[in-house]
């Protein structure tokens, strides 16, 4: 059942212009409904005369919603946050405390730290330590069911936050902000982290909290810092948004991942830095993270030292391996049902697949002897790669969009599967969540790969893996140690959530005779024709 979202607002440095803020939201209010809650971040108060909180105060006035605020960031504000366990300040306005989580009767949760950065002890009633955030830290994370928070309030920005994200502009996340928030973001994993201070609006891209194909898949971080309220420059001081309690939600839902998601800015190599320290991230980051290299050539792989392992002198091109026995794939092969080869190129031909999800199911598949797409020569990965492109835009054009996979695990011969899956049934997203959840289910640890990466730079020759590939580009990939259900490809793509057939699931309840496969494969050779980039060469 679909949970109701709670309709929230943040803001940024108050200063003191309460009638701003409030009369502010009193008209969003009056346009878009009511919200929630309020969450201010920043400086709450300023060096303003007292006349205008005076007013609220003593309850002339009144906050339009339930507001909760974060404490002093200087010696002049102290005088307003008596109590350091947090108090009511005035009829709907609440400070929430120097530090904290706060719970809502949804489920939300939010951890709030009053407060500027100070590495010495004893602080001041308006700084934070090293021991605030290792306390916070160690009273979320000690669990091992923890797996984040919904909202973190801060006042600083986190250091060096805008690593491999868009531009902060004005705001060099190099120098300025905590670095002790970077590593409190770190470890918490918030969904949403709000901050001020530094009177500009930067809503960062959402970043990954996990490890790719070293850690399960976790929900995305999204860092909004929000200007001053009634700045003159109107940049953005206040941010509607909805969100759902993380307890709430299913998780195929929770960690799905946004498109335009980037690497954790806090993480070099993959390890988390130490609390108190700066995070020594270089000046220029190369987009080379862990050990996918983006900016390798398709087909190459890097050596541990990081050194290309391409040779400087060119190769002969060789034969492909020769198969140890009969090879019911190899084209030459007399094992091979060529009723079903529905097109051949130079290295690769397509055949349709016996006893297939639907008449047009189909395989990509080399005409030498390759186990995997690992193996493949460069020559054979462009060919492959000119198939995939030519059957999306085959199957485009009838309606379709095609999911592509690879079960290297108890085969001998590449068989890259290629089922279309009509537009009207579901999205590409139905079919990502639907492919994830049936992992969960089954306990497979099914990862999503980098956008624009190599198989080749994840899988090893001859490790066995199974991988998707979606009609967007995006990949999903999971490393077979062990057992492996050799039907999970089908088993997916039938079920109910995508073609609704799941008596298909087992190829071996779908053979037809060799005459009803002779005129599928006809039919498919001459709608395909026009296709056919092979006619060209």
């Amino acid at each position: 059942m679909a949970h109701k979202p709670l309709r929230l607002l943040a803001c940024g440095d108050v200063e003191g212009k309460f009638d701003v803020l409030f009369n502010r939201v009193r008209a969003i209010q009056k346009k878009s409904g009511n919200f929630d809650l309020l969450l201010c971040v920043g400086n709450f108060f300023g060096s303003t005369p007292d006349a205008e909180w005076e007013e609220y105060k003593t309850g002339i006035k009144k906050a339009p919603i339930q507001t909760y605020v974060l404490g002093a960031n200087n010696q002049e504000t102290i005088k307003y946050f008596q109590d350091a366990d947090g108090c009511e300040l005035a009829e709907n306005i609440t400070y929430l405390g120097r530090k904290g989580i706060f719970t809502g009767s949804s489920g939300l949760q939010i951890v709030y730290l009053s407060g500027t950065e100070s590495l010495t002890e004893p602080v001041s009633g308006y700084s934070f330590s090293p021991k605030d955030v290792s306390s916070l830290r160690t009273m979320l994370c000690s669990t091992s069911q923890f797996k984040g928070v919904d909202i973190l309030l801060t006042s600083p920005w986190p250091k060096y936050v805008g690593n491999f994200g868009n531009s902060s502009g004005e705001v060099d996340t190099k120098k300025c902000g905590s670095a002790l928030i970077s590593s409190l973001a770190t470890s918490l994993k918030p969904r949403y982290h709000f901050a001020a201070l530094e009177k500009s609006y930067y809503e960062r891209l959402p970043y990954r909290n996990h490890v790719v194909l070293q850690e399960n898949a976790q929900h995305a971080t999204r860092f909004i810092a929000l200007a001053n309220v009634g700045n003159s420059e109107k940049k953005k001081y206040l941010y509607a948004f909805s969100i759902v309690p993380m307890k709430l939600m299913d998780t195929a839902e929770l960690v799905k991942q946004p498109p335009d998601v980037t690497e954790n800015p806090y993480r070099k190599s993959g390890k988390e830095t130490s609390i108190g320290k700066q995070i020594p991230i270089p000046e220029e980051e190369s987009v080379c993270q862990f050990f996918f290299d983006l900016n390798e050539k398709q087909g190459r792989k890097r050596s541990s030292t990081g050194r290309d392992s391409k040779s400087p002198h060119p190769k002969q091109p060789r034969k492909p391996p020769q198969p140890p026995g009969p090879c019911w794939f190899c084209l030459a092969s007399p094992e091979v049902e060529k009723h079903l080869v529905v097109n051949i190129g130079t290295h690769c031909y397509l055949a349709l697949a016996k006893g297939g999800l639907s008449d047009d199911h189909v395989l990509i598949l080399p005409i030498g002897h390759y186990q995997s797409v690992v193996e493949l020569s460069a020559e054979v990965v462009e060919e492959v790669e000119k198939y995939k492109s030519t059957l999306r835009c085959f199957f485009k054009n009838r309606g379709k969009r095609c999911v592509l996979f690879e079960r290297n695990y108890k085969s001998h011969h590449l068989q890259l599967q290629v089922i279309p899956v009509p537009l009207s049934c579901c999205a590409t997203d139905d079919i990502k969540d639907a492919f994830i959840t049936q992992a969960q289910e089954q306990q497979i640890e099914l990862l999503e790969i980098p956008e624009h990466s190599d198989i080749k730079q994840i899988a090893q020759p001859g490790a066995a893996y199974f991988y998707v590939e979606l009609d967007t580009g995006e990949k999903l990939f999971h490393r077979i140690k062990k057992n492996f259900p050799l039907q999970f490809g089908r088993e997916v793509l039938a079920s109910e959530a995508i073609l609704n057939i799941p008596n298909k699931s087992d190829w071996r309840q779908c053979q037809i005779s060799k005459e009803e496969e002779e005129i599928l494969a006809r039919r498919f050779r001459k709608d395909f024709e026009p296709f056919d980039f092979t006619l060209d060469d």
